[in-house]
């Protein structure tokens, strides 16, 4: 008979290089296949300054540089799992890690996420359940996104979730009961590319971009991004991102808080766009560190209509969501159900997706 209660850690790392997310989580399954979730304890750890600049650059890495640094991660991530287990006494059934997304490049059938997963499980000795993206891409999906299934079944009460992390992306339930999702632009890989030209890790409450001016060619360049005018099912990653959003980049010719002002702009155009193109109105959850950028917000929700009701999930939601649906997505696996939707990712048919290291 399988269990149905579960304790486990999630641990997320994104690509706005924000840090580490650990979150220990605990599910319930419910009468009527409901679940109850909550995030117990949780912590974002820090990258040492040398594994946060060789994340950086880890798209340039050689063969051997990013295999090094797949092991570096991987032992650190695995210390600070132990020592949060250790601070905060936890019983833990097994540890969920999506790792560090370096490539991500569906049309190739190719995604790499480093973290690896062999020492967290050595350093924890605890289980460990990876690897979340390739099968799907072998089965012809983008490998992504692989939240939805966690909006579906713990966030249920909500008409769209919208994360906004280093990407964009949406996920929702269509009128003929079919669950959607993809990613739709940039998010803060380009508005923290922008604070860093003032020494600033983000923009606080986008303050910053709130004193700035659009400018209009700049917008125009971003708003004609090539991904933005692909049908999903489709996924963004860094490479697609460096050359057509990152490289317009120019303080020779533009001020950083108008630069972030077309920003914001661009942000909030898209997102807009999408949801009004999706359906007719409904309730719209906000996580990721976006989430707290007030000035997107004003600029988002003033370009939807009275149907929309914008809600922004509290703070350890919005800083842990990707963190609890990973945790998720393990438990899923360890009950052999589906943890990757096929109407999301176009892969051939869903997927019990993720490598088990450990007995559980």
């Amino acid at each position: 008979m399988q269990k149905l209660t579960y304790n486990a850690i999630g641990l997320m790392s994104g690509t706005s290089l924000d840090g580490l997310d650990i979150a220990f989580c605990r599910f319930e399954l419910l009468p009527h296949q409901k679940w109850k979730w909550e995030i117990i304890d949780c912590e974002t750890k820090q990258y040492p300054e040398d594994i946060k600049t060789k994340l950086s650059e880890s798209i340039s890495l050689s063969g051997l540089e990013l295999h090094h640094l797949d092991v570096d991660l991987g032992k650190w991530m695995g210390k600070s799992v132990k020592e949060f287990i250790a601070k905060n006494k936890l019983k833990v059934d097994f540890i969920a890690s999506h790792g560090h997304t370096v490539f991500h490049m569906p049309e190739n059938q190719l995604t790499l996420q480093i973290g690896n997963p062999n020492f967290i499980h050595a350093i924890t000795e605890h289980p460990v359940i990876s690897d979340f993206r390739t099968l799907d891409m072998a089965k012809g999906g983008q490998g992504a996104p692989l939240v939805p299934i966690g909006d579906a079944l713990l966030f249920n009460e909500y008409d769209f979730c919208i994360n906004l992390g280093g990407i964009a992306n949406l996920s929702y339930e269509t009128q003929a009961k079919k669950r959607l999702a993809y990613d739709i632009c940039a998010c803060n890989i380009l508005l923290n590319r922008l604070a860093k030209l003032k020494d600033l890790e983000y923009d606080d409450k986008g303050l910053i971009a709130k004193s700035g001016k659009i400018i209009n060619s700049l917008l125009e360049e971003w708003d004609s991004f090539s991904f933005l005018k692909k049908e999903f099912p489709k996924s963004l990653g860094i490479e697609l991102i460096e050359p057509e959003i990152l490289s317009k980049i120019d303080t020779s010719k533009y001020k950083v808080e108008d630069m972030l002002a077309t920003g914001i702009e661009h942000i909030a155009s898209q997102i807009s766009n999408t949801l009004l193109s999706a359906k007719n109105g409904g309730k719209v959850l906000l996580t990721g560190g976006g989430a707290f950028n007030e000035f997107l917000i004003e600029r988002l929700q003033s370009k939807l209509d009275e149907n929309y009701e914008i809600v922004v999930a509290d703070q350890k939601t919005v800083d842990y969501k990707e963190a609890l649906i990973f945790a998720f997505l393990g438990v899923l696996n360890v009950r052999n159900e589906w943890n990757t939707l096929a109407s999301v990712t176009g892969a051939q048919s869903n997927s019990i997706s993720g490598q088990k290291l450990g007995e559980i």
